[in-house]
């Protein structure tokens, strides 16, 4: 995440801030309707006593409606590292992007490399914010 950040920092060109800013902005908008309709299917389908996704995936959705203060009693890494482990195929991806693009392809797409990075960072924090 660090190593996306300063690429993206490096690259960053002001006379372009009039796209950066709704990129950023759909970011975040994007990570917050997904987030939200993540959280609605798991509290809506499945059980919590499936293999694999009830107990990992399930349960912890559905913890709050049982104990409403129960996430405000898990550290950062119970609160968020589901989250973060579905970024990082991508945001791993994105650093390959930045590591072996030449500097015109990456100026190219820099837009949707900052809306598709401050998606991965807001969805990773997505527990967080709820807390």
């Amino acid at each position: 995440m660090i190593y996306n950040f300063l690429f993206i920092c490096y690259y960053f060109d002001l006379r372009n801030w009039y796209l950066i800013i709704p990129a950023a902005l759909l970011g975040i908008l994007t990570a917050d309707l997904a987030s939200g309709i993540v959280h609605w299917g798991a509290d809506t389908w499945g059980a919590a006593d499936m293999p694999i996704i009830g107990r990992n995936f399930l349960r912890p959705f559905r913890e709050h409606h049982i104990d409403p203060t129960s996430i405000t009693r898990h550290d950062f890494i119970e609160t968020n590292g589901d989250n973060f482990a579905v970024t990082v195929p991508y945001l791993l991806y994105m650093a390959y992007k930045f590591t072996y693009s030449n500097d015109i392809d990456i100026r190219r797409l820099y837009n949707i490399e900052v809306y598709m990075f401050l998606l991965a960072i807001f969805v990773s924090m997505t527990n967080q914010v709820e807390k």
